[in-house]
């Protein structure tokens, strides 16, 4: 059902069963898949894709322009919502700098009232921001990973795949996957009650902790300790290799460290 007081482009693709309360806004190009929902006030900018049975909740703004000076609007660039992902009140999400690039956010995902995600942002499925929660450009959100209200997250960073960082920490450095993030870019282990809630299995959660003390509680570069970890043949599991190989990768080449 399209509310009679919404403002729809002609040129937007809409699934048949979308609902569109009054004053909500799509804009040219904007694709709407089956079973979204857009409350009130909610704003879809101009080559936004929905995924289907995403909800946007009243005065989000799925697609912005970038708060970058040097964006030229005129950019064909553009934003994609994964299935069945939830988004609050004032939540703002940037569309890419680039032309044929898109910010992302993945499937099942929640963004509580209030947080941004900035242009060429990256998160995966299952990934939770809490109120007021702010990421930078170019910040990548590994699936399952749950960022807590205030968070202040620097571009470039990466957030690991089911980490969990604390609320109003402000991270301008890399968190790996599992780990427990506060404060200014310390970590305080690992997250053990996540991943048992996950069900990771016990060989699994063994190697992540013999993973993080490889790369933690020994003397050396991060990426190199990770490196010689690695090549010793000792990690079998996806996640224990997946904890070391994160070390390899990211553009700020710097890690959150220990208390």
């Amino acid at each position: 059902m399209i509310h009679p007081y919404a403002q729809i482009h002609p040129s937007a693709r809409l699934a048949a069963d979308v609902e569109v309360g009054p004053f909500a806004i799509i804009e040219a190009d904007a694709k709407l898949g089956a079973g979204c929902r857009l409350a009130a006030h909610a704003v879809v900018k101009a080559r936004a894709e929905l995924g289907a049975a995403v909800r946007v909740d009243h005065f989000a703004v799925v697609g912005g322009d970038p708060q970058d000076l040097s964006f030229d609007a005129s950019t064909d660039s553009g934003t994609l919502i994964g299935d069945r992902t939830v988004i609050r009140e004032h939540v703002t999400i940037h569309r890419a700098t680039k032309a044929g690039e898109r910010t992302i956010v993945g499937a099942d995902c929640l963004l509580m009232a209030g947080s941004h995600v900035a242009h060429d942002c990256v998160l995966g499925a299952h990934v939770i921001l809490a109120n007021g929660c702010m990421l930078g450009g170019h910040v990548h959100v590994g699936d399952k990973a749950f960022v807590s209200g205030g968070v202040a997250v620097h571009q470039f960073c990466r957030i690991g795949g089911g980490a969990l960082v604390s609320g109003n920490a402000v991270i301008t450095e890399d968190v790996p996957p599992n780990a427990l993030a506060h404060g200014r870019n310390l970590i305080a282990g690992l997250n053990l009650i996540g991943l048992r809630r996950r069900a990771v299995p016990p060989p699994a959660v063994a190697e992540i902790k013999k993973a993080y003390h490889a790369v933690y509680a020994t003397q050396g570069a991060c990426a190199t300790l990770a490196q010689k970890a690695l090549d010793s043949g000792e990690y079998q599991t996806p996640e224990g290799r997946d904890f070391l190989t994160f070390f390899l990768g990211g553009k700020r080449g710097r890690f959150i460290s220990p208390e």
